[in-house]
């Protein structure tokens, strides 16, 4: 089992918004096992949209599904403007 962190540092003031689209989006794409999470402590306004796959193949159909997915498109349109940085990390769950 894998963890996906999507980690983004948004645009000050723009954290709360940010993490409302993620979820959003999330929800019509039908991502499993997911959640938003935002910063109480380290980098101030950071947004994380975290998710299991089962494996890299997992992952990868993930990708291709947010490419197609023209609900999800919608969902996530605007979002570039809402943040400064952003990193993804993909962990092995023990």
């Amino acid at each position: 089992m894998l963890l996906v962190r999507n980690c983004f540092v948004a645009k000050p003031g723009h954290a709360s918004k940010l993490a409302a689209q993620l979820k959003e989006a999330a929800a019509v794409a039908k991502i499993p096992r997911h959640r938003v999470l935002t910063d109480l402590t380290g980098e101030f306004n950071r947004v994380i949209l975290e998710f299991e796959v089962e494996n890299v193949a997992g992952f990868e159909e993930r990708l291709k599904d947010y490419a197609t997915n023209e609900a999800f498109r919608a969902k996530m349109k605007g979002y570039t403007d809402l943040w400064i940085s952003g990193s993804r990390e993909i962990l092995q769950i023990a």
